[in-house]
Parts: structure tokens; sequence; C-alpha cells
């Protein structure tokens, strides 16, 4: 499946954009312009486009503090959950799914390379599996948006087999084109950037606002407003990201350098040695950054960000943590790997509220996406699966209830399963099928 589209394309070519030389930047919406989501008066919320985010921490929560209470803005959340406060009208907590071809297979790779698929995973050395959701939807709807999906990572992926003679791709990838080939996860955040804007060539250290300035002087002379507030506001978050993507890319490089002398490909040096930054708190603020200029702008609908894979080596300091995650989810009920769990759900209210933040016709970016927060277990000392940790943030336009704690738990496994989840997500988004993966029904109350 290609990861791009054609910007020329009848439905693309609807956008207004930016243009410099060797950059293409689009524009956010605006009440004032004749681009996508306002062919009715004012961009109705049935004309605005839909998203999908997905947001991935492997080996599970701290169960102990995995709860709320109560319904729509006076619901109460627990410590690990606190973060999303200012968004639980927009929230739902969805209990007792559990995804089935991913239970009594082994513990780790099998339960994680079909997350979002939903299908059985085969062992040894050949890949087989399932499409996963988000490249379903990019298959439907990637030809209205320049990209079809954005798929980051905050940690680069492991090689080999696990104990359990399931391949180690399983665990480092939960975005796949096809049942034999995962899509690769860019992670490197300064290429992400790039590629948002079509930055390339021999100009592409240079700064991509200076090169479209012109065009950006005339264009606030003929809108709105409102909307020069608006276009300013997204200037300014470009050129923010664009300055700390910039030193990014110089890292990128020396480590590149690094790597040729080593006779080492860039995946095998360890971070930070591999242009990664240092601090995984930056890195994946500036991945959610990216991916909230990628939906604001509608380069894509569809994104997939892997904060941190299963069996990941990731160090939290900053939370004073010293093992790396994957041990210290054997310790899940402990203070430090509730600091942990806290940490990746700060990930999701970070990018929530940036959306939230972004007018789009009579409601906000948020309120026309839906943010899909996972693990692919419950419990990492148990390597417990039978249920799954689950949130969405934001409506898709209205057509998904929020401010709500679902539990399924008790309903029986053909009234649990994930998938349903998933077919209730693609009815939402246009896109209907029959049944994905091992699901044929919808999830009720959704």
């Amino acid at each position: 499946m290609s990861n791009e589209s054609n910007p020329n394309s009848p439905q693309v070519s609807r956008r207004k954009f930016l243009r410099g030389a060797g950059v293409m930047m689009a524009l956010p919406w605006m009440e004032s312009l004749p681009v996508w989501g306002s062919a009715s008066p004012g961009g109705t919320a049935s004309a605005l486009p839909k998203r999908f985010v997905v947001q991935f921490m492997g080996t599970g929560i701290n169960p102990t503090h995995w709860w709320a209470k109560g319904e729509g803005a006076s619901m109460e959340l627990s410590k690990s959950l606190q973060p999303l406060d200012p968004y639980k009208a927009k929230l739902n907590m969805i209990n007792g799914l559990f995804n089935k071809p991913a239970t009594n297979v082994g513990i780790h790779p099998g339960m994680t390379g079909n997350i979002l698929s939903g299908m059985p995973l085969t062992r040894g050395t050949v890949l087989h599996g399932g499409t996963s959701i988000d490249q379903v939807l990019a298959a439907h709807l990637g030809q209205e948006t320049i990209q079809p999906s954005l798929i980051l990572a905050c940690e680069q992926p492991l090689t080999g087999f696990h104990e359990s003679n399931f391949s180690m791709a399983y665990s480092s990838h939960i975005s796949w084109q096809s049942p034999d080939s995962p899509v690769p996860a860019e992670v490197y955040p300064s290429l992400a950037f790039d590629s948002l804007f079509e930055n390339s060539g021999s100009r592409r250290m240079e700064s991509i606002l200076d090169r479209v300035s012109e065009e950006a002087v005339g264009l606030r002379k003929s809108v709105s407003r409102d909307d020069r507030g608006r276009l300013d506001e997204y200037l300014t978050s470009v050129r923010e990201v664009e300055q700390r993507a910039q030193k990014m890319r110089g890292d990128l490089g020396k480590a590149a350098d690094r790597a040729k002398d080593k006779g080492k490909q860039l995946i095998a040096m360890k971070r930070p040695e591999n242009g990664l930054p240092e601090d995984i708190r930056e890195h994946m603020r500036l991945m959610c950054d990216i991916v909230a200029l990628a939906i604001q702008t509608d380069k894509t609908r569809i994104a997939t960000m892997l904060m941190c894979r299963d069996l990941s080596g990731l160090f939290y300091p900053f939370l004073d943590v010293r093992d790396a995650h994957h041990l210290a989810s054997h310790h899940d009920t402990s203070d430090g790997y509730e600091r942990i769990t806290r940490h990746y759900i700060t990930q999701l209210a970070y990018l929530a509220g940036k959306l939230d933040a972004m007018k789009e016709g009579q409601g906000t970016v948020l309120d026309n996406s839906c943010l899909l927060w996972l693990s692919s277990m419950y419990s990492g000392s148990e390597h417990d699966n039978s249920k799954l940790p689950v949130l969405t943030v934001g409506g898709l336009g209205g057509s998904l209830k929020t401010g709500r704690i679902l539990n399924f738990r008790d309903k029986g496994d053909e009234n649990r399963k994930i998938c349903s989840l998933y077919l209730s997500i693609m009815d939402r988004m246009g896109v209907k099928l029959d049944h994905f993966g091992d699901a044929a029904t919808r999830l009720a109350e959704i």
C-alpha cells in the first residue's frame, strides 16, 4: 500500500496550500476559504472529516489505579487517568473487552501483533496475521487526503524471535498493511515532520515557513479576522515544531555518520547514539505535535502511534523508576509503574488538548475525531490479556456518544470482542464491513 496519494487528485486539489521552493504546506479549516469541510455553510459536522488516531502502550497498566466513576463532566477519574480530567465529557472508558485470538497463545508478541486486526498470528519465520483497522480505513478513505495514514513509533523495532516462537516483529508493529506486512513506522521526528510538508531535496535544512512566507502574507490579507488568528496560531505551531525537529535532524545526521563508521545500521545503535532524542518525553511530545499538525491540515485522517512497544526497553529516570519498561511492568501494582501508566495517559491528554484547541466548524477537531488508547494486556505481572485497558476520546462528529463508562466483562465472550468496537468505529467513519477480525457484530451501547 502506497503511503502517498496524488496531491492533484480531485479530492485533494480542493484544498488550499501554501507553496514554496521544495515545500507544500496544507492549511487548517478556515471559515472564509472553500477548503475541505466547508461544502456547507459554517462547515457542518456532517461535512467535516472524521479522524481516527491510535496510541498504544505495551505490557499493560497499573490495575490498582485504573478506574473511573460517574459520567460526563462529573466523572471521577483515578490517579492514573487524572490527566484526562479536562476532557472527561469527551471520554469513554471501555472495560472488559478482549482480543480472543491473542489469548492463550503465549506472552508478549502473540498478544500484540494483532491488537488492531483481531486475527490469529502465525508462529515461526513466516509473518501472517491480519490487516489492521487503521489500514482498512486508510484503504477506503486515503484517497481523500494526501497521505492515507501516518504511522509513528517512539522506539525502534525488535528483531529475532521470542521464546514463544513468535517473531519479534509482532511485538514491534501494530499497524499491518496486509496479513503478511507491517507498515514501517517512522521513529525519527525530523523525518516525520518533513513528510508533512513534502520537505526534501537540497533546501530541506531551510525553514519551511521562510519559503512560504510570501504566500502566507498574501493569504492573510484575503481571509476574515478570525481566520487570520487561526492562520497565525497555525504558523506559530509549525514554527515551534520545526525548531525542535531541526535540532533532531542534525542529531540524526551525526548518528548516521557514527553508524557508518562502526559498520552498523542506525536501527542497531542504542539510544541516543542512533539519533533519537535521549529524553523520551521530548520524543513523545514532538510525535504528538506532528500528528496534531497532520490531522489539523487534513494531511491524513488516520494515524497510529506506537508510544512504546511490547517488551519495551525504555527508561524513565524522570519518573524515579530504575527498571526499563518491560521489567517495571512485572511490578505493575507498584507506585513506579503507576507513574509510568500516568505518563502515557498524559500523552493522550496532550494530543486531545492540541486537537480540542483547534476550532473547526461549530466545534473542534477533537469533536470530529476518535482517539483510541489501548494496551495489549491488562496486567504485566500476570501477563493477563483476558481483558484490555481501552479508552476513547472524541465524538466523531457527534456520532459517538461520550462521557461514559462501559462495562462488558460479564456480557459473555461473544459480546466483548475488541473487533466489535472496531466495526462500530468504522461504521461511523463510513466504512461498513460485514465482519472484521473475529467479530461479525457491532459493540452494544457504542
